[in-house]
């Protein structure tokens, strides 16, 4: 229960800060119009919290807090018209000022999602470095020549510094055919080696696809000895901070999950390591203790804890605003590709996510970090911004649309054609709701 108030709150605050910015950027833009706001609200309802500014705005917090929205005064539709604001009407307004009110919003969003990664890139992140623990041999990773230990710099061009790059650079190819081309260094080598891995429709409507396991790499890290506990078997063998782990019984072991999968597989057997130290080799005679897992097998382990390469992504404050501009403008475009292929078949519409998801997912980068936590709501607020210019009527899309047709047409579409309009449009943005509300019910209950 406690799990379930934590999510709830994370997809409160979630949606809370992506909604307020979005609203934010209507609002400024309908006051730099000229228009009188009439309201400006996060949440559904009645406000519950509100005040009044100078101009008469009324700013509110409504007790249904999911989404928000901002009230212009439109003498055609006010029951009772206000002299006071005659000249302030929305009606009166050019369509290029509508056009420019229903951009604010997605802006905004964009906005947003380029100063969440200014802070993160000027902050610094500390992610793991993306390298492969292993190949599967029947993998099409390893006929392409990739064998574990390599670690990935790039993607299709792109270069990748984390793991989250990674998995973002392979997902853009989902659906795709052609060759997925992936930078690779190897520990030792003086440059970098590409390797090219065929496929086919990839994944085109798979739901839930595991993009790392189909190639066939798993990923991982050297295996580095970071401490040892007093009293235990790696100290009274002779093991140090930093040996790197080469060999365990004659046989290559370099990949941490290698490593600990042989410990736990000889308890008190002695086994032989060879590790490096200081730049040479040195060899190591330890004898695993016992314990019982938690499925009541004999395991072995030796006391020490191990090593995990991670890197420190940070840049100087003015290359950090480069690489925001470029991290958002990547993200769009990635999300842009992907929501084309959902539409055409090439990626599954079961991958399409609701608020439970939402709720899930945010609660669980908010417990990774701060740092987890902000990429997601850049990500998010990417994907609320092009949701909302997708041109579907009562979208921010569909204004633009009319406000487009009243400039080619120098009169604004019939109230029929509207009406019809927002009908279509309420169909498709409820379809889309239920959808994602199906989709969150099958993947977690």
């Amino acid at each position: 229960m406690i799990d379930i108030l934590q999510y709830v709150l994370y997809l409160l605050l979630t949606l809370g800060i992506l909604v307020t910015f979005h609203e934010f950027g209507h609002f400024l833009v309908a006051r730099l119009s000229g228009v009188h706001v009439v309201r400006f609200v996060i949440g559904y309802g009645r406000p519950i919290v509100s005040f009044k500014d100078r101009y008469g705005t009324e700013f509110g917090l409504a007790a249904f807090p999911l989404g928000g929205y901002v009230s212009m005064y439109d003498e055609n539709d006010a029951e009772e018209p206000d002299p006071r604001f005659s000249e302030r009407s929305y009606h009166c307004l050019s369509p290029y000022w509508r056009i420019a009110i229903a951009l604010g919003g997605p802006i905004a969003n964009f906005i947003l999602a380029f100063l969440v990664y200014w802070m993160l890139f000027v902050v610094g992140i500390t992610a793991r470095v993306p390298t492969i623990d292993r190949v599967d041999v029947e993998a099409p990773a390893y006929a392409a020549g990739l064998r574990g230990g390599e670690e990935i710099v790039g993607i299709d061009g792109r270069e990748t510094q984390t793991w989250s790059d990674v998995t973002f650079a392979l997902a853009r190819r989902l659906g795709d055919s052609g060759d997925l081309d992936i930078a690779v260094h190897d520990s030792g080598a003086t440059t970098n080696r590409l390797v090219s891995i065929p496929i086919e429709r990839w994944h085109a409507g798979v739901d839930d696809p595991d993009i790392l396991g189909s190639i066939g790499i798993a990923p991982g890290e050297p295996a580095v000895i970071d401490s040892v506990v007093e009293g235990g078997a790696a100290e009274a063998a002779g093991f140090a901070s930093g040996d790197v782990i080469l060999r365990v019984d004659g046989s290559p072991s370099p990949y941490l999950g290698e490593f600990l999968a042989a410990i736990r597989a000889n308890p008190e057997t002695t086994m032989t390591v060879d590790v490096e130290r200081s730049g040479r080799e040195q060899t190591i005679y330890v004898t695993p203790a016992s314990r019982e897992s938690a499925s009541g097998e004999m395991v072995g382990y030796i006391g020490a804890s191990m090593a995990i390469q991670v890197r420190e992504v940070e840049y100087p404050f003015f290359e950090s605003m480069v690489r925001a501009v470029d991290e958002t403008h990547a993200k769009t475009i990635v999300t842009l590709e992907l929501l084309k292929k959902m539409i055409f078949g090439d990626v599954s519409v079961k991958n399409l996510s609701g608020p439970i998801t939402i709720a899930k997912v945010a609660g669980d980068s908010a417990r990774a970090g701060v740092a987890t936590f902000a990429s997601l709501l850049a990500l998010l607020s990417i994907s609320l911004g092009i949701i909302n210019l997708l041109p579907i009527p009562i979208l921010d899309g569909g204004h633009v649309i009319f406000g487009i047709a009243e400039i080619v047409r120098r009169k604004p579409l019939s109230i029929r054609a509207q009406t019809l309009g927002v009908q279509v449009g309420l169909f498709i943005v409820v379809g889309m709701m239920v959808l994602a509300f199906y989709n969150d019910i099958t993947r977690w209950f």
